[in-house]
């Protein structure tokens, strides 16, 4: 352990001295060494500082936390990782954001295996605002903070990472069809049916032709939803869903394809608004086929609270007054919203406009599309203009 305390010293005194540029070729040597002694590092923390000592706690953190680890081991890791989460320098984590990435997706389980996903909730939040550039960037700890969120149910804390607006996103061009881009739009397919009450299944024009020949043959049973479901008539609907229920079990899909179900009724309750001023409670159940007049309430009455409809219910005679939209978009409130979607759409252009000068300068993508001008040397040009016969 000598070389480690040595290394301990150096991480001590670099890091105070402010020369992590050092420290961190030091560390980047003795990684083989570290994971050799991973099972015993974590006393090695204690004579570290995490908000001093940013770099080098990463390292020893990282390497001791590697391999599989029990329920005891990772009782005795969630707290130091949180205390490092919390106090870590941006700036010094950032220099190797992989080894943190991984800390921090590491974190994720052993909270999932001592069955407290609450206690991640936070720290992962801190994890994502200290690796992020700005509140634009999507980070690949997005999902794992999501899923501990659904899984404590803190659902609001969730809902404030998905209100950024998200215009940094690392992507790679699909050379070959994969099964990320299968899953992701079968689940594309069903949250738009669930919050637009609608999808289009063509493909936008920038979609490669790898992804266009192939993806529809492995999304049928969504696509054939989606069409079902435009159509309107519940009971196709949950004929498709019960014909291929199996299908949407094996993929993890079918508590979403349940809230397709569900939100057909409402599509269907809000386009009667586009047909009567006033229906009894027994018109609606019948008219889009639910069980009863109770249940045609409730769900009049959530679509009301969530703003998907405006109307009144008559509790005496059991009919509903369908509304205009009451808002005259002249309070405070509605015209500084206004002016925030103006200013995040300002954003928008100004951002796009950014990019799009990037791309049509960037001698590569000039160079792919052939518009790259050709150069010319003063010595190609002729002194003295030639004479040409006609």
């Amino acid at each position: 352990m000598e070389a480690m305390q040595s290394l301990v010293t150096n991480i001590q005194g670099l890091s105070s001295s402010g020369d992590i540029s050092h420290l961190h070729v030091l560390l980047k040597q003795a990684q083989e060494s570290l994971y050799s002694e991973s099972t015993r590092l974590l006393p090695v923390l204690d004579q570290l500082d995490p908000a001093t000592h940013s770099l080098g706690y990463l390292y020893i953190l990282e390497a001791c936390s590697s391999g599989s680890i029990s329920k005891e081991q990772a009782s005795a890791l969630v707290l130091p990782i949180a205390r490092f989460i919390n106090s870590c320098v941006a700036e010094q984590i950032r220099l190797q954001p992989d080894k943190f990435i991984s800390v921090c997706k590491r974190f994720k389980d052993h909270v999932m295996l001592l069955e407290a996903p609450l206690r991640g909730v936070a720290p992962m939040l801190t994890a994502i605002r200290k690796i992020q550039t700005s509140s634009e960037h999507l980070t690949s700890l997005h999902p794992e903070f999501l899923l501990l969120c659904l899984l404590s149910k803190s659902y609001k804390v969730g809902y404030s990472v998905l209100d950024d607006d998200i215009f940094e996103v690392v992507t790679s061009p699909m050379t070959s069809f994969n099964a990320i881009a299968v899953e992701a739009y079968k689940k594309h397919i069903l949250v738009s049916l669930i919050h637009n009450w609608n999808f289009c299944t063509s493909l936008p024009k920038y979609t490669s032709s790898v992804c266009q020949r192939n993806l529809k043959n492995y999304c049928q049973p969504y696509i054939e939803l989606a069409h079902c479901y435009v159509s309107g008539k519940i009971v196709h609907l949950e004929a498709m869903v019960d014909r291929h229920k199996e299908k949407y079990e094996n993929d993890n899909n079918l508590g979403l394809v349940k809230q397709v179900l569900s939100s057909q009724y409402k599509r269907n309750i809000q386009r009667l608004t586009q047909t009567y001023l006033t229906l009894s409670l027994q018109d609606i159940a019948n008219s889009v086929q639910l069980n009863s007049a109770k249940e045609a309430e409730m769900h009049v009455l959530q679509m009301i609270e969530d703003g998907q409809i405006f109307a009144t219910i008559n509790q005496k005679d059991g009919m509903v007054r369908f509304l205009e939209d009451p808002e005259q978009y002249k309070t405070c409130h509605m015209i500084e919203h206004i002016d925030s979607s103006i200013q995040r759409i300002m954003a928008l252009s100004r951002k796009l406009t950014a990019i799009d000068e990037n791309i049509s300068t960037d001698p590569l993508f000039l160079s792919k599309t052939g518009r790259e001008r050709q150069r010319f040397d003063f010595d190609d040009y002729d002194g003295v203009p030639q004479k040409f016969n006609i």
